[in-house]
C-alpha cells in the first residue's frame, strides 16, 4: 500500500504519529483546491469559503459523532488547546488538573496561562507500567474545591497510551468541572464519538492518523460554552455589528462560534477542505480492518524487541492502538535516533519519560512485516555493539 502514499521508497517510515503521511490522491485534491482558489481568489475566499467549510465540517462531524455547528477548523491541536486555555476566566488559586504524560507544548501553554492568571497547573503522576483500571481513581482523588479544569490527553504523545477518559468526563460534568481533551492522535486512530464522550472541549488533528494534508485540525466545543471562547486573532465577524461591507458572513459564517474562529484573516483553507477526501480514502480502503492489522503488527514488534532487551512492556496491548512506546536500555537518545536513521534509513522517534527511554513505533497501513523486521534487526545490532 506504500505506493498510494508519497513516502520515499527507500525510507522505512515508522513515525506516522509525528506529522502523519498523506495519500497521493488526497494530496491531489489538496492541490486542486489550491488551483481552484487561485483562479478567482475573491470568489473562492470571499463568497464560497463559508459554504465549502460547512460542507467539509459536515463530513468530519459525521465521522466524529458530532454536530457540525459545534466544530471549527484550526491548523493543529496545539492551537485548539491554546484557544480554550487562553479563553478561560481563571482566578488566582484555581487549579488545572492534568497528568505527567502530557505533550510538552501544551504544558508550556498552561505555564503561560498560569503565570498570567495566578492559577496552578497540577500534573498527577501516572506511573509506569500503566494500570488503566487505576487511572480514573488517581485523577479524581486529586480533585479539590479549587479544581476548575481537567486537561487530559486521549492518547499520550511520549508514551503512546490510550487514557480511559470517558468516566472522568462524566464525573467532571456532574461536579461542574470543565474538561479539555487533547485528542491530537485520536481521529482515524481509535473510535471517537464526541457527543457520547461529552467533553466540554475536544481538539484533534486530521493530518495525523486521518491522513489529511498538514495543517488540518478541529476544535469541538459544547454549545453552552461557545460564548466564552475568544479567538487568537480577532477579525471580521467577531463583532457582528462591524461589517465594513455587505455580505461579510459569506466567509465568517453565521453562528457565534464560526464568527469568532472561522475567519482569522487571509489563510490557506485547502487542508481543511481536503479532510473529506482523506475520510473517503480510508473508507474506500477498509481502514477499520487495516487499523486492527496495524495494531497487531505493533504489538508483535514490541514483544520481539522486548525479547532482545529483556525489558517488560509499559502497558497491556489494549492500552495502545497503532502507536506503541517500546522500552529500550539507556543510551543517548539523539545517538540512538541518528543511528537508526543514518545507518538503517529508519525514521522513528526516540522519546523519554522520567528515567524511561522509548522507541515510539507507529504502524500505519503502508507499513508491513519487513519494516518491523528492519527495526528489530537494527535494535539487535545497536545494542549488541
Amino acid at each position: 500500500m506504500k505506493n498510494l502514499f508519497l513516502l520515499d521508497s527507500d525510507l522505512i517510515f515508522l513515525n506516522h504519529g509525528s506529522f502523519g503521511a498523506c495519500p497521493a490522491e488526497v494530496m491531489a485534491q489538496y492541490h486542486q483546491w489550491h488551483m481552484e482558489m487561485e483562479r478567482n481568489p475573491v470568489q473562492f475566499l470571499g463568497r464560497r469559503s463559508a459554504q465549502l467549510l460547512a460542507d467539509s465540517r459536515a463530513a468530519l462531524a459525521e465521522t466524529l459523532g458530532a454536530n457540525p455547528e459545534h466544530l471549527v477548523y484550526l491548523p493543529n491541536a496545539t492551537s485548539g488547546v491554546n484557544t480554550v486555555a487562553r479563553s478561560l476566566r481563571l482566578q488566582p488559586g484555581d487549579e488545572i488538573l492534568s497528568t505527567d504524560h502530557e505533550y510538552g507544548a501544551c504544558d508550556n501553554t498552561w505555564d503561560f496561562v498560569c503565570q498570567r492568571t495566578g492559577a496552578h497547573y497540577v500534573p498527577v503522576e501516572i506511573p509506569l507500567p500503566f494500570a488503566a483500571e487505576e487511572f480514573t481513581r488517581r485523577i479524581w482523588e486529586r480533585v479539590t474545591p479549587r479544581t476548575r479544569v481537567i486537561f487530559l490527553s486521549h492518547i499520550t504523545s511520549t508514551t503512546g497510551l490510550i487514557f480511559p477518559i470517558a468516566e472522568l468526563c462524566r464525573l467532571a460534568r456532574q461536579a461542574g468541572i470543565l474538561t479539555l481533551i487533547d485528542g491530537a492522535h485520536v481521529p482515524g486512530h481509535i473510535p471517537l464519538n464526541l457527543d457520547q464522550l461529552g467533553a466540554d472541549f475536544y481538539t484533534g488533528n486530521c493530518h495525523k492518523w486521518l491522513c489529511a494534508p498538514k495543517g488540518a485540525a478541529f476544535l469541538h466545543i459544547r454549545p453552552e460554552h461557545h460564548a466564552m471562547i475568544d479567538a487568537s486573532v480577532v477579525s471580521w465577524g467577531y463583532n457582528a455589528s462591524i461589517t465594513g461591507h455587505t455580505g461579510f458572513d459569506a466567509y465568517t459564517g453565521s453562528t457565534l462560534l464560526q464568527r469568532r474562529l472561522q475567519w482569522q484573516g487571509t489563510r490557506d483553507i485547502a487542508a481543511f477542505l481536503s479532510v473529506p477526501a482523506a475520510i473517503a480514502f480510508q473508507a474506500a480502503h477498509g481502514w477499520d480492518l487495516k487499523r486492527k492489522a496495524c495494531h497487531t503488527l505493533a504489538a508483535q514488534t514490541q514483544r520481539r524487541i522486548d525479547q532482545i532487551t529483556g525489558l517488560a512492556p509499559i502497558s497491556q496491548d489494549a492500552d495502545f492502538g497503532q502507536m506503541v512506546a517500546i522500552s529500550v536500555p539507556p543510551m543517548d537518545p539523539l545517538n540512538l535516533k541518528d543511528k537508526l536513521f543514518d545507518h538503517y534509513r529508519i525514521e522513528v522517534p526516540i522519546t523519554t519519560h522520567k528515567n524511561w527511554l522509548f522507541i515510539r513505533l507507529s504502524i500505519q497501513a503502508y507499513n508491513n512485516a519487513s519494516d518491523a523486521d528492519a527495526l528489530v534487526q537494527a535494535v539487535q545490532e545497536i545494542y549488541a555493539a
